[in-house]
């Protein structure tokens, strides 16, 4: 069905032939641009983009963090896995030594192999066309010229910065001089550079990645981390290696949803993808007896998500039963008149990018990296630029726990690259959702506005969309209107409407026409959101 949507969509859908780049931020958009004009390909620009984005979007991302991406090329669909795993001296024990036993949010301990920038070496090794020095010259640039805030980055920024001043650890002295140095302020427009970041990148482009994990780069992080306590080595780095996965899916009114397997968490959108599939859905997108429907399912998605979801290489996760019929039968059961509490582990926050690339010769990226909370673990290499994620607090900390905290093993992973087929095996396109927990729930929506009720990329980025939190707690976004929530609390779920759309995820999409080739995307209006054609 087609869907003529009762909110103002604040942007249209754009439009190209050569070659698309959408994400978060206009000046990492347009490094991609540069790099498809230069002769890149899909693969190019996306790495061009990532790296740009660690510099013109820190509040998210970052050298030091992690990375997945899906790669329609040469027919078929890549998965890889960038993400790092635990250090070899961080364990359980460790933990109870150091904070008896409770994870913390910042500093050294929570801070696992950063696995983005051996991702980008990776891609670039099996698709890319360019040089790779060519490849990241964008970033470099932008680190060493400096560049203007836009303003969601600033926002986000100054908000960093006000919960690092009152955290006030040791461990950030040197987060202050790079990216609080005296006399920046960070506001829409303001200048900021780095040259240590820009120093950094040199590095990483001249030995294809290598740098940070058996280099210069790396021996810097294992000092930092020697002098102030941390765990991380360079025994660590140079252990790190990149998984290259067979990607997940399940199939929903003629599209295939695909999203990478875990330790990511995109099998909780697929859960509840499949427990909706033979549930009919009103017609109206915004009726509150589907949004009911689409809040109950996501919430069994979670409940197994939260139950199994774990690194594979530790724990077996038995995707093929999760994924299966018996399972979406199981979870239907639940799906009654009034909201349920799936008593699970409730979501946490987080702070992730996301971008979607796709050329003329029909290769497609859907690539997402993260420091996980905002600019990470509070930690920056000296002289390098490199803020290090906390994306070990995302571990867990029983022992029975198949997500359990163990040396070497990977974290349930929040950050999630989306990708859409048909279910013929012809390509779609690439999109995502970032924002921590919020990421399957913006996918289901997303999806559920392209395949079912027939929107468009800006469309299904810009409906309104609610985000489940714990228990039967629901925010909703203001654009769905009290009315609406109202019936949802009669219903039993407990409501509260947002003013403030930071919290309901920040997503690109593009689609392209399988006979033509023209390119169709849509970029994120709750965030500085871009989209360079060509």
């Amino acid at each position: 069905m087609t869907f003529q949507p009762d909110y103002p969509s604040v942007r249209r859908p754009v439009y190209a032939r050569r070659g698309m780049v959408a994400t978060s931020q206009p000046l990492a958009a347009q490094a991609g641009l540069n790099v498809l004009q230069q002769g890149g390909n899909a693969v190019d620009a996306a790495i061009a983009t990532a790296a740009a984005l660690t510099v013109v979007e820190p509040t998210s991302n970052g050298i030091g963090g992690d990375l997945f991406a899906l790669v329609w090329a040469g027919g078929e669909l890549h998965g890889l896995n960038a993400s790092g795993a635990a250090p070899a001296a961080l364990s359980l024990d460790a933990l109870r030594e150091r904070h008896a036993g409770e994870m913390p949010r910042h500093g050294w301990t929570p801070v696992t192999v950063p696995g983005a920038v051996r991702g980008w070496a990776d891609l670039h090794a099996r698709f890319g066309q360019l040089d790779f020095a060519q490849v990241l010259a964008p970033a470099i640039a932008y680190a060493r010229g400096g560049y203007p805030l836009s303003p969601v980055l600033a926002a986000n920024w100054a908000r960093a910065t006000g919960i690092y001043r009152r955290l006030n650890l040791p461990e950030m002295a040197e987060w202050f001089r790079t990216f609080a140095p005296d006399g920046f302020t960070p506001a829409p427009g303001a200048l900021w550079r780095s040259e240590g970041h820009a120093r950094s990148l040199e590095q990483i482009a001249a030995t294809h990645g290598e740098a940070l994990y058996s280099g210069q780069l790396a021996g810097q992080i294992d000092a930092h981390a020697r002098a102030q306590g941390g765990l991380l080595t360079g025994a660590d780095l140079a252990g790190h290696a990149s998984e290259w996965v067979t990607p997940i899916h399940t199939d929903l009114h003629g599209h295939r949803v695909y999203e990478i397997p875990p330790n990511g968490q995109g099998i909780a959108a697929l859960i509840a993808l499949n427990v909706l599939r033979d549930v009919p859905l009103p017609e109206r997108r915004d009726d509150p007896r589907g949004l009911h429907l689409q809040i109950e399912a996501m919430k069994r998605g979670f409940h197994d998500a939260h139950a199994f979801v774990a690194d594979p290489r530790h724990t077996p996760v038995d995707v093929a039963h999760l994924l299966s019929g018996a399972n979406a039968d199981a979870h239907r059961t639940h799906l009654g008149q009034s909201a349920h509490d799936p008593r699970t582990r409730a979501p946490s926050t987080g702070g992730t990018v996301y971008l979607a690339t796709a050329d003329d010769q029909g290769q497609m990226v859907s690539l997402i990296q993260s420091n996980y909370m905002g600019f990470g673990s509070g930690v920056v290499v000296p002289g390098t630029g490199i803020a290090l994620h906390n994306r070990g607090h995302n571990f867990h900390t029983d022992p029975a726990h198949p997500n359990a905290l163990a040396p070497g093993k990977r974290p349930y992973h929040t950050i999630i690259p989306g990708f859409l087929g048909r279910t013929d095996g012809t390509p779609v396109g690439p999109f995502g959702v970032m924002g921590g927990f919020m990421q399957p729930q913006g996918h289901l929506q997303v999806v559920l506005n392209t395949a079912y009720y027939g929107m468009n990329p800006q469309q299904a980025l810009d409906a309104p969309r609610w985000q489940w939190l714990d228990g039967t707690r629901v925010e909703v976004e203001h654009g769905l209107g009290g009315t609406l929530a109202r019936e949802l609390t009669r219903m039993g779920h407990s409501v509260s409407v947002q003013l403030d759309s930071g919290a309901f995820g920040r997503g690109q999409m593009i689609r392209r026409d399988p006979v033509t080739g023209v390119l169709e995307g849509g970029t994120e209006t709750r965030t500085d959101g871009h989209i360079a054609v060509w």
